[in-house]
């Protein structure tokens, strides 16, 4: 009788995490590289599929996603109308060498700072790389931590639920 209450109360903890309709993005600050102060939630209110992407200079993983999306990203903006916003969670020791990164890498993503790791505390991202995919109204509805090749396939295969 015990375990039978367990694996149902288990069942609708489960279910109860699913069932969060139109979870959104939570109030933080971050900048962008001009310096210029911007709340996440303005990332959801563009009416397009946007990939919010947690990374640093020093993190290897980040790094082979945003190349490997680089690949498929100008096709994926015209057949999904999507953006990919990548948020630096560099210190300050490391900040500085973002734009020369960016520049290197030829990203033609949006990017942005998260000068003091507010959004990545509201967000709960604790290690990076960290993936949110929005829908065009702004609602999480996909969220990955880590990067394996093939991962950005993944990404596109939930792109592709919210055009059908």
């Amino acid at each position: 009788m015990k375990k039978t209450l367990l694996v149902l109360l288990a069942c609708i903890g489960v279910a109860g995490l699913f069932a969060q309709d139109n979870k959104t993005l939570p109030s933080a600050k971050i900048k962008t590289l001009e310096g210029q102060t911007l709340d996440v939630q303005e990332l959801g209110k563009t009416g397009k599929i946007t990939v919010i992407s947690f990374w640093a200079t020093w993190c290897s993983p980040c790094k082979k996603e945003l190349d490997a999306i680089l690949d498929y990203y100008p096709e994926w903006q015209k057949k999904y109308d999507m953006e990919l916003v990548a948020v630096s969670v560099d210190d300050p020791r490391t900040v500085a060498k973002v734009p020369a990164m960016v520049a290197q890498k030829n990203w033609p993503y949006r990017i942005l700072h998260d000068f003091n790791k507010e959004f990545q505390q509201v967000a709960n991202v604790a290690s990076v790389p960290y993936t949110i995919l929005l829908d065009s109204k702004g609602n999480v509805v996909y969220e990955h931590t880590g990067y394996a090749p093939g991962d950005e396939l993944e990404l596109e295969d939930r792109m592709k639920e919210l055009r059908r």
